[in-house]
């Protein structure tokens, strides 16, 4: 039978005590170079691999909107942004530089952007007047149909879905 003392003087085996010994050390008294203060934590990723953001995102529920409460949402007032495709409303003030007022889909902000994103056209003879029942899309072929579906996993996977579009009268 090898006694603790023969058992330690074979180097690999003295090695391996000294790795545990200094996991346990390390669990036991932590590194003091945490932050203490949260002036300390690195509020980007050009400060620290591991950074927590400036403040918490606002909380979003789930809501029901029509054209008309939809509208406010356009971005004009720096406030979200908000857009709906085949009536599922999304928060996408994440991408104001392609969704606020000089985006190139500015146009949609606030609005229902189905027939535009289906037929891949800005122009404002797409939107749908928000006083007017919403567009049913009844005319669209099967191509434009699956590139509406496209862009809303697109926006599904992107952002957050925060509503549902419903006719002005059902609310």
């Amino acid at each position: 039978k090898m006694t603790y003392v023969e058992s330690l003087s074979n180097p690999v085996n003295t090695a391996l005590v000294l790795l545990i010994l200094y996991y346990v050390q390390s669990i036991v008294f932590p590194s003091s170079s945490r932050p203490r203060s949260p002036t300390e934590v690195a509020t980007s990723y050009e400060k620290s691999y591991s950074w927590m953001p400036a403040n918490h995102p606002p909380t979003v529920v789930f809501q029901t909107f029509t054209p008309r409460t939809l509208e406010p949402f356009h971005g004009r007032d720096g406030g979200r942004i908000l857009l709906a495709i085949d009536g599922k409303v999304f928060d996408v003030t994440a991408g104001r530089s392609f969704y606020g007022p000089d985006g190139m889909y500015g146009n949609f902000a606030g609005r229902d952007a189905s027939r535009g994103m289906a037929k891949q056209s800005f122009d404002e003879s797409m939107l749908t007047p928000v006083d007017q029942p919403l567009d049913k899309l009844k005319d669209l072929d099967a191509s434009e149909i699956e590139n509406m579906r496209g862009w809303i996993d697109h926006f599904s996977n992107k952002y957050i879905t925060c509503g549902q579009l419903v006719e002005n009268d059902a609310m």
